[in-house]
Order: C-alpha cells, then sequence, then structure tokens
C-alpha cells in the first residue's frame, strides 16, 4: 500500500512562518517563564562568549516545552536576541530538525516512524489506522487538543520495527518522549486509548518484552559456548 500523502498547509522552507489558523507573527510577545530563563542561563553558561550559537538547539527545545509543544516565530526571534545571531540562523536551525514543530501539537503527539524498516514492517497500516481512530489527519490536532499525528524519518529502532515516538506535552515542566516498538495496530490503539483514559504506558520500548533488540524467540548465533581462545591473545592458540 503507498502511502497516503497530506497536503501540507504552506511550503516546506516557509513552515515557520504562517499557518491559516494560528496566530504566529514575529510582533507577537515572547519571554521566558522565570524558570525557564534560569535554565536557559544555566545552558548559556556551557559555552563560550563566542560560541553562542552552540546554544540554539537547547534554547528551541526549551522554548517548545514551555510553548506546550511548538515553538512560535517570537521565540526563534528571542533566542537569535540572547545568541546575538542573524534570526535566519535560527530559522535554518529550527526548520532543519522534525522534533522541533511550529505549530501547536496535541498534549500527546505521535510520531510515527516511516523509514524503509518501519514501513515494510507495517507503519503504513499503523499511521493509517490510528488517524481513522483519532479523526485526524497528519499534522492535525483532535478537537480535544489531546492528541496530534505525524510522520518522522529514522529514530535508530529499526530491528524493533515498525516503532512511534510519543512526545507528553500534558505536564510541560515534566515534558516525556518515549518510544514504542514491536508494534502492531492493535497495541498502537491501546496505548491511544488508555492515554484517553488518563493512563500512560507502563511498558516502554518492545511491547513484546524483547530486551534490546534481541531476537524474538530462541537465539539464532552463539547458541553454543564460543570455542577458545576467548581473547585476541595468538600464543594461545
Amino acid at each position: 500500500m503507498l502511502r497516503r500523502t497530506i497536503p501540507r498547509l504552506v511550503a516546506l522552507t516557509n513552515r515557520h512562518l504562517e499557518w491559516p489558523t494560528v496566530r504566529n507573527k514575529a510582533t507577537d510577545p515572547f519571554e521566558f517563564s522565570e524558570k525557564a530563563w534560569e535554565e536557559a542561563k544555566r545552558i548559556l553558561k556551557k559555552f563560550p562568549e563566542t560560541k553562542k550559537q552552540s546554544a540554539v538547539i537547547p534554547l528551541l527545545h526549551l522554548v517548545q516545552v514551555q510553548n506546550g509543544g511548538w515553538i512560535p516565530l517570537s521565540g526563534m526571534i528571542k533566542i537569535a536576541e540572547i545568541c546575538q545571531l542573524p534570526q535566519k540562523k535560527v530559522f535554518e536551525v529550527a526548520t532543519f530538525y522534525c522534533m522541533f514543530n511550529h505549530k501547536p501539537v496535541g498534549r500527546y503527539h505521535i510520531q510515527v516512524c516511516v523509514t524503509t524498516p518501519c514501513m515494510v514492517r507495517g507503519s503504513d497500516e499503523i499511521m493509517h489506522a490510528l488517524e481513522h481512530h483519532l479523526g485526524v489527519g497528519e499534522e492535525e490536532v483532535t478537537a480535544d487538543g489531546l492528541f496530534s499525528i505525524s510522520e518522522m524519518e529514522c529514530m535508530g529502532c529499526c530491528a524493533n520495527a515498525p516503532m512511534i515516538a510519543i512526545s507528553d506535552y500534558s505536564d510541560p515542566a515534566n515534558f516525556k518522549y518515549d518510544f514504542f516498538e514491536d508494534l502492531t495496530v492493535e497495541r498502537a490503539i491501546e496505548i491511544v486509548d488508555g492515554l484517553k483514559r488518563g493512563e500512560y504506558p507502563k511498558v516502554i520500548g518492545s511491547q513484546t518484552g524483547r530486551q534490546g533488540a534481541m531476537p524474538q524467540g530462541e537465539r539464532t548465533s552463539l547458541s553454543e559456548p564460543p570455542p577458545a581462545p576467548f581473547c585476541r591473545n595468538l600464543a594461545d592458540c
């Protein structure tokens, strides 16, 4: 099955500028909260005065968490002021990394990996099932503001495909970002229904009980102790 593509509201290069349903103007006020500003100062102290640009990514993350899961244009401009950078330098970073959101997302933002290993193992079916179950398309938010869904490129769990990541903005001060691997359509829907009831999944990572990327079932290699020598001491060979 070919993956259905949802038309984007705006061109990718303008994602941070205009969204028809969201007020997101350069003139909008943005200030860090008292707690976030203390964290921002701690981040800035890690870098020399001439290397403030290195703080852009952690500061963008800080803005996103404070703002409930997305980064307004005014937040990017504030970071440019703090780091003494041209605004475009911050825009470039914010629009390069797909984990930075440029419009409001749900309290639980579901990101479905669609790279080849996950696609082969059924990520398209998971994406379509979640869209149908939640009644939203990609990059849309449910009417109650609880869920949003988007595609994500490889998140490094290829051996445990298919997988999703869930960004939990229900309590921004205690933001969480967890992987759920070895998924089936049924298990993905169970996770979503649990979140609707206010029940965060107890099992993080593999949903089939695997440890790390161990094989399912019996070992497929190293089923017996390896023969000597056990080290690279050639004198023992």
